[in-house]
């Protein structure tokens, strides 16, 4: 799929939301991840951050993708801290990451490192810049 410009870009984006949906549908009916607390919730979050990273059209996350990801959590590795990442999640497999092994990677015991990146992104959201004038201090106010 190498789709340009917005409607064709929307109608991509579009079919990639639908097929991960039904990923999301396969785990919300496993016996094995299906007691998690707030999992649809969780896989609804998941999906979002996905489909933020996988800019490729071909439906899985690249090293681009996850330096991308990195990079604006502040968090930059190198190319082969990249690529020992992605060789732990796929287990030397893949070069990229498909969404089933990404959610599984979210869920399971293996997300540390995942789950330190989505820690990270919360957190920069929680800390808001504050807007307007700054508040009038007296001097005895200063340390």
């Amino acid at each position: 799929m190498n789709f340009q410009g917005g409607k064709m870009y929307g109608l991509s984006k579009q079919k990639q939301d639908e097929e991960l949906e039904t990923v999301n549908k396969g785990f919300l009916d496993d016996p094995k991840y299906n007691t998690d607390e707030d999992l649809e919730a969780k896989l609804s979050a998941f999906k979002a951050k996905f489909m933020q990273f996988e800019l490729n059209d071909r439906g899985d996350l690249d090293i681009m993708g996850l330096k991308r990801m990195l990079e604006k959590l502040g968090a930059a590795k190198t190319h082969l801290e990249l690529k020992k990442m992605i060789t732990e999640v796929t287990g030397g497999m893949s070069d990229s990451i498909s969404y089933t092994n990404f959610i599984k990677l979210m869920l399971g015991k293996r997300s540390a490192i995942a789950k330190i990146i989505l820690m990270y992104e919360e957190k920069a959201k929680e800390t808001q810049v504050p807007t307007g004038t700054p508040q009038k201090k007296a001097i005895k106010d200063l340390p």
